[in-house]
Parts: structure tokens; C-alpha cells; sequence
């Protein structure tokens, strides 16, 4: 017969390891049959060692899964150690995870062990439906052994549809909770009507709490560590930033200009660069620029969407990237790139790069701007000291012209542009750039003054003239020239004679073209300061007279004659004594050497008036009419 020591013995051993089960289970049943009272009291002894070997053995278990997370630092695979953990250790068919979603306010299927069904992976579910749903709306758990038919939770045929193609009949969810932060729901669910316990439902708790605090913390660190690479990322930014602000500096203190920086650009980006200058001229440029691209277009579209000089993109050319030149809240120019490869895309060293670029162009073309404007202000003094003279100036005036590069002993020629009052500064810098440092420009009595080197007014003025147009109707430059001339014997006079041709080309509606007095005809001869009657009549009859001399004809008397009849062949045939045919072939060869338009009313006003000159200097033989 079995005793109550015997008994204590095996449970001893028991708790040791030692005992075996069947051993144990006999002696508890001899002793229940002779000692009801110690067997019952037995049973719960063994009883409460079972719960605690269990719960010892399941606390061994949350201590291993806590080691095997925290070993984890991607959040999509401690989702994935979670399910498959909770699914081992409640030893159920399948276990699943949702998450929370802020913005929709709803939970999503983020992960599963043990599913099927692709309707199921794909679910979501929205607060208060399903068992899921009222388990993230109550932030407590819930479960059921027949989901199907139980009527505490609200069904939906989404849920249901997909429940029920997955095959689950039991289910038990548990918040995952973090200081009252709701992360998610783990779930535990079986195929079978297999109820679930008390002490399941507090092992999927626990594993909850583990879950989500672990998977909190894999967020935390995943956040830091994107931080760590933005701000690595950002480090090398500015360090490359600051070592492209390093070489544009370089630059400018080796006495380079914006060229020198935009080919320093263009090598560092491996692209090409434009610099525009605050007219929108092309100012310098390094590399292939697009010879379809339109620059000015470009800056001004960027202009409409300006980032405060960032860089913008611009549709155009394959990609523009165009960036403001500013300084002192005035734009003094526009950075054009492009040509990267790569999608045209800048990384965030590059964008600084090219802000750095923009500042140092930005202060060059400041430096260059001030430096122009005293020197063109210079030019314009010494040009107004120069016409204000009455005859040669005096030697400080000419002392003075010297060192700006105007040599007073060459030959110059003087130009009046009249132009609307809104385009003289640009017109005065295009008539800068075009003397350099040759050449004066200056504003007087509304127009813009230019002497610039040369001997022929008519091919230096047709250089600055210009019409109008329907797309500018005031953009008509009128250009009136002199000179030769040379600074030394005063320009006075020769300002005085281009202002009367600027002045009569606008009289005779030829606004946007350039003339000397020499070019306008009988108009030049009332105009010019000294009138150059040999040459006005040469340059109306000279093939004409030519042809005379060369074949002996008489095209000169033809068409005097022709003229002194009112311009009737016949009775200028009558006059010559010859026959009408023959005159009608002589005005043929005049109209082959003057072109075809010679009898137009302008052209033969001028022929009429040059005859008369040619026949007041021209001896005639006796006899002669």
C-alpha cells in the first residue's frame, strides 16, 4: 500500500525532473482509493506544478522570443518573428498581424503565418467590425471559439467572405498597446471550434506587449538610423558645397570672371553652364549649350516659379535647371545648366553647389557692374567735355581722352542714336560693348552720343540701328553719323551734323535706319557742315557718267533732255534731232545702270537736281544746248 510519503517522494522527484509520469499517476490512484481526502489534494498539488512548469516554461519562451526581436533591427522582420512565435507557442493553425493606419483610421493586414488565402493577406479592417476591429476600437481583447455564429461582433460581408475562405472557425485577438499608444492587433485563430483559455489569452497578451514594445523600438531605430544617413547625406552637402565655394573663390581671387566660373561649374557638375546677364544676353557659357534652347525663355519661366535662388527646373532642352543671380535684392542675371545625365536631376550637394556658384557670380557681375558704371560714367564726362568745346578742345580734355584708350589723332566717327526714352540704357551699354575700350558714350539732349574709332558713320551706325516691330513697336533706334573726324580738332561741329541726319531720317519716316548727310541725298547737302557737291552728284550720276566717258555716248545729254521735255521721248528726240527709238534705247541703258526704279518720283527728283549741279560745274562746247 502506497503512503502519503511515498506520494510526497514522486512529487518531489517531480518537481526535480526525476519522476515519471506513470509512476506518479498510480500512486496518486491507490492513495485516492484508500485516502480520498490526501488523493484530491494531491491532484491539485500536481495540478498547480503542471500550471507552474507551464507558465515557468512559457516565461523561458517570452524571454527566448524577447532576445530573438531585440536581435532584429528591420521592422518587416520582427512582423514576421512575432507571428510565427505567437503561432509556435499557442500552437494554433495560423497567426496574423494588422496595423494601425492614422490616416484612414482603420487596421490593415500587414503579416501572417499559416495563411492561404490571398482575400484574407489583403484584408482590412475598419474600427468596430469583425472581432478585429472592436479588439482596435476597445483597445481590449476579445475571442471566440465559433466566430461565424457569434453575435457580439459586428459582421461584414468583406470580413466574413474572407474568414470564411481561410477556413477559421476560432479566434482570439489582443492589442498591441505601447504608453497607451495603439500599434496594432496580434491574432491567434484555428480552424477547428477549439476554445480558447484564460491562459491563452493572457500568453497572447504578454507576447502583445513584447510584440509591440520591440516593434516601437525597430521603428525608433529605423527612424534614427534615416536620420543618421540624412544628416551624413546633408554633411557631405555642405562639404561639397563647401569645397566648390572654396574653388569659385579661388577663382575670383586669381582675377577670374564669370566665364572662368562657369567653366568651373560645368567641370564640377559635368554639365554645361550659361550666364545670362540682367538684359538677358548671354553674358559667358562652358560646354555644349543646346543651340535650340531659348536662354531668355528659360529664365523667364524660371522667373515666374522662383524659389528664392534655388534652383528650378525647366521643361525645356531636355532639362534646365536655372538659378537667379542676385545680390543686394537686385537680379543681376540668370545661371542656366544642364547636361547631366542622369535624369537632369541634382543631388542636394549639387544644388548648394550651384547656389554657391550663384553667390560668387552674383558678386562678380556686382563688382564688374560698379566697375562699368565708373567707367562708363567717366567716358560719358569726358565725351560731354569733349562736345562742349567750340573748335579743339583743350590739352586736359585731350590728356584726359588718352587715358580712357581714345587716341585724339585718329580717325573717329560721331553717331546720335534717337531711340524711345525707356531703351537708352540698354542702348548705351550695346554702344559700350560696341567701342570697348576705344570708344565714349553719353546721353545729351535726349539722345545717345557714340565716338567710336573708324572712318565710315554709315557701317559703324548700321551696327546700333534698328526698326521696329509688331512685337516692339518702340524699339526703332535712328542712328544720324559724321566723320571722319579726329578728337584733337574738336567734334563739335561733326555732333552737330549727325544730330540734323538723325533728325531728317525721322523727318523723311526712315525711323530705325542709320545715315551720314552723305547718304540722304539733296537732303545731306542741306544738312552737312561742309556739303560735298562733287560727291552727291557722283554718287547720283556716276555709272552713268562712266558709261559716257568709257563708250563715247551721250546718256547725260539724253536725259537732261528727256527732263527739259517733262519726260516725253518724243519731244526729247525732237530736241537731240535724232530719231524717238533712239532715245527709248538710251533711257534702256540708263535704266540698266541706275536699276529699274530710276524714274520713281524720289529717285528722279534727285537725278534732276544732281543734272542741274553736274551742268553748273561742267563746261560745255560751244553750240551745245
Amino acid at each position: 500500500m502506497r503512503t502519503v510519503l511515498d506520494l510526497l517522494r514522486l512529487l518531489a522527484d517531480r518537481a526535480d525532473g526525476d519522476a515519471r509520469d506513470g509512476e506518479l499517476d498510480r500512486v496518486v490512484a491507490e492513495l485516492a482509493a484508500s485516502e480520498p481526502e490526501a488523493g484530491a489534494l494531491t491532484l491539485r498539488v500536481r495540478a498547480a506544478m503542471d500550471a507552474g512548469r507551464r507558465r515557468e516554461s512559457e516565461l523561458a519562451a517570452l524571454v527566448g522570443i524577447a532576445r530573438d526581436l531585440a536581435s532584429e533591427s528591420d521592422p518587416g522582420s520582427v512582423l514576421q518573428a512575432i507571428v510565427r512565435r505567437a503561432r509556435g507557442l499557442l500552437g494554433t493553425d495560423i497567426a496574423y498581424l494588422t496595423l494601425h493606419d492614422p490616416e484612414r483610421g482603420d487596421t490593415f493586414m500587414r503579416v501572417t503565418s499559416g495563411s492561404v488565402s490571398h482575400r484574407f493577406q489583403s484584408l482590412r479592417l475598419p474600427l468596430g467590425a469583425g472581432l478585429g476591429g472592436l479588439v482596435a476600437a476597445s483597445r481590449t481583447p476579445h475571442w471566440t471559439g465559433r466566430y461565424a455564429g457569434d453575435g457580439r461582433y459586428r459582421h461584414t460581408e468583406e470580413i466574413d467572405t474572407a474568414v470564411a475562405e481561410e477556413g477559421i472557425v476560432g479566434i482570439c485577438g489582443t492589442p498591441l498597446l505601447v504608453d497607451d499608444e495603439f500599434v496594432g492587433v496580434l491574432f491567434a485563430a484555428n480552424r477547428s471550434a477549439r476554445p480558447f483559455t484564460a491562459e491563452d489569452v493572457a500568453l497572447l497578451g504578454s507576447l502583445a506587449a513584447l510584440a509591440a514594445v520591440s516593434l516601437v523600438q525597430t521603428r525608433r531605430l529605423a527612424d534614427t538610423a534615416t536620420t543618421l544617413r540624412e544628416l551624413r547625406g546633408a554633411h557631405a552637402a555642405i562639404a561639397e558645397a563647401a569645397d566648390a565655394h572654396d574653388r569659385f573663390a579661388g577663382v575670383v581671387l586669381e582675377g577670374g570672371d564669370v566665364g572662368d566660373i562657369a567653366e568651373a561649374l560645368g567641370r564640377l557638375l559635368g554639365g554645361w553652364v550659361a550666364v545670362l546677364d540682367g538684359d538677358g544676353a548671354t553674358a559667358a557659357a562652358h560646354g555644349p549649350v543646346p543651340p535650340g534652347l531659348d536662354a531668355r525663355a528659360a529664365a523667364r519661366r524660371a522667373g515666374e516659379r522662383d524659389r528664392g535662388g534655388r534652383p528650378v527646373p525647366v521643361p525645356c532642352a531636355g532639362g534646365v535647371w536655372v538659378t537667379a543671380v542676385i545680390a543686394g535684392g537686385q537680379r543681376l542675371g540668370t545661371l542656366l545648366l544642364g547636361g547631366l545625365g542622369a535624369g537632369d536631376a541634382l543631388t542636394p550637394g549639387q544644388v548648394r553647389t550651384v547656389e554657391r556658384a550663384a553667390m560668387v557670380t552674383a558678386l562678380v557681375q556686382l563688382f564688374a557692374q560698379r566697375a562699368d558704371e565708373a567707367d562708363r560714367s567717366d567716358r560719358a564726362d569726358a565725351l560731354t567735355e569733349l562736345l562742349a568745346a567750340s573748335g579743339a578742345p583743350r590739352p586736359t580734355t585731350l590728356t584726359r581722352l588718352a587715358a580712357l584708350g581714345v587716341s585724339p589723332r585718329r580717325p573717329h566717327v560721331l553717331l546720335v542714336c534717337r531711340c524711345h526714352p525707356a531703351r537708352r540704357r540698354a542702348l548705351a551699354r550695346e554702344a559700350a560693348a560696341l567701342g570697348g575700350r576705344s570708344g565714349l558714350v553719353g546721353e545729351r539732349d535726349g539722345a545717345v552720343v557714340v565716338l567710336l574709332p573708324g572712318t565710315d558713320p554709315a557701317a559703324a551706325g548700321a551696327r546700333l540701328a534698328h526698326p521696329a516691330s509688331e512685337q516692339d513697336p518702340d524699339g526703332a533706334v535712328t542712328v544720324g553719323g559724321a566723320g571722319p573726324l579726329q578728337p584733337a580738332d574738336g567734334a563739335d561741329a561733326a555732333l552737330a551734323e549727325a544730330r540734323r541726319s538723325a533728325e531728317a531720317l525721322i523727318a523723311l519716316d526712315r525711323e530705325g535706319e542709320c545715315a551720314s548727310a552723305s547718304d540722304l541725298g539733296f537732303a545731306g547737302l542741306l544738312l552737312g557742315e561742309r556739303p560735298d557737291v562733287a560727291g552727291y552728284v557722283r554718287g547720283i550720276l556716276g555709272p552713268v557718267a562712266e558709261h559716257d566717258a568709257r563708250r563715247g555716248s551721250e546718256l547725260l545729254r539724253t536725259l537732261e533732255a528727256y527732263y527739259a521735255a517733262g519726260a516725253s521721248p518724243t519731244r526729247a528726240a525732237t530736241a537731240l534731232h535724232v530719231h524717238v527709238n533712239t532715245v527709248a534705247q538710251r533711257l534702256d541703258r540708263v535704266a540698266s545702270l541706275l536699276g529699274p526704279r530710276w524714274q520713281d518720283p524720289d529717285h528722279g527728283l534727285e537725278l534732276q537736281l544732281a543734272l542741274r549741279l553736274h551742268r553748273l560745274g561742267t563746261p560745255r562746247p560751244e553750240g551745245t544746248p
